[in-house]
């Protein structure tokens, strides 16, 4: 590729984000009382909030429905074409139905909008044209600026379906705020995401728990310790009374300076060596909580223990890892 073709595309591209970003400020500009009273209807809303458009714009339109839901509005994408074949029982009093359409006449939003007034869905419309049939048949419109597209040719959807997009990105967050959105609310609909395990995932749902905890009565040999570590192949051996209680912990660490000290691994008993009343936490505690708490004390492990400080299960941070926690 020659330099100077390289430079006309370079420059075309810059061209490109300077129109754009111009559209934004011009629709920015328009921000006012509509878009007040739309945040108002939508976050009132009882129902879903219903996003309906056809090509470019309909791709636009499923991104403002999934970040609306992403964000604690409850909502789903309408395709115009599949509501005239059945698709519209699912809109019913309770909807709130954003159709978009730059021209206000695309033919399939036209279609739907006696059937969508017969079922009484609040309707709001965003287009550029405050005089088509689509904002006459709407409770609310949202009139978008003139915006010029980005393509040579003034005609392909580039300016306009971007200031779509990040007017739905404003509509989104500003519900999200009057509903008091926090950040456990996005964890609930986030599970999967590494904010979402954060927040929900607690010691309980990962510990090594039942047969898998390493687990000796006091008074027992070093020697029956070490076959119980290396069995469960946690590093780490929890010491318990008659009652199950936690009195004490080994770990490998422990078991490496008894070795430099020449204790008698058979013949001394695992009270010599263990750590006494060691740190515990209980299942109830975020796992994240439990990694902090690793990590500031410089230890891999903690048992957990329940109320009565009986043995119940052991945490690692190997664990806490895996689940795909980070902190």
């Amino acid at each position: 590729m020659g330099e100077e073709l390289m430079n006309d595309m370079l420059i075309t591209a810059e061209n490109v984000f300077d129109i754009e970003i111009e559209g934004l400020r011009q629709v920015k500009e328009c921000l006012g009382e509509t878009f007040s009273q739309i945040v108002d209807v939508v976050a009132k809303c009882e129902g879903k909030v219903v996003l309906c458009s056809m090509g470019k714009s309909g791709h636009i339109a499923k991104k403002i429905s999934a970040t609306l839901a992403s964000l604690g509005t409850p909502s789903f994408f309408l395709h115009p074409a599949e509501a005239q074949h059945g698709d519209l029982g699912m809109v019913t009093e309770r909807e709130v139905v954003i159709l978009i359409s730059h021209s206000g006449e695309s033919e399939e939003i036209v279609r739907l909008l006696p059937s969508l007034r017969l079922i009484g869905a609040t309707l709001i419309a965003i287009t550029s044209n405050q005089k088509s049939t689509l904002a006459q048949e709407c409770e609310i419109v949202q009139l978008m600026p003139p915006i010029k597209e980005a393509c040579a040719l003034n005609l392909a959807p580039t300016s306009s379906t971007t200031a779509v997009l990040v007017y739905g990105d404003a509509l989104a967050v500003a519900v999200s705020q009057r509903h008091s959105f926090s950040e456990s609310d996005f964890a609930l609909f986030h599970p999967a995401g590494a904010l979402g395990k954060k927040i929900l995932i607690r010691v309980a749902d990962i510990m090594a728990q039942g047969g898998e905890v390493p687990l000796v009565e006091e008074g027992c040999s070093i020697s029956e310790a070490i076959v119980e570590m290396s069995r469960k192949t946690l590093g780490v051996v929890t010491i318990v009374n008659k009652d199950r209680r936690l009195v004490g912990l080994l770990t490998d660490g422990d078991l490496r300076r008894a070795l430099e000290k020449r204790v008698d691994m058979y013949g001394d008993i695992i009270d010599t060596i263990m750590t006494k009343n060691p740190q515990s936490i209980t299942a109830d505690i975020l796992a994240a909580q439990a990694l902090r708490m690793l990590r500031e004390r410089s230890i891999n492990n903690y048992p957990v223990v329940d109320e009565q400080g009986r043995v119940v299960g052991v945490s690692t941070w190997q664990m806490i890892v895996k689940a795909g926690i980070i902190i």
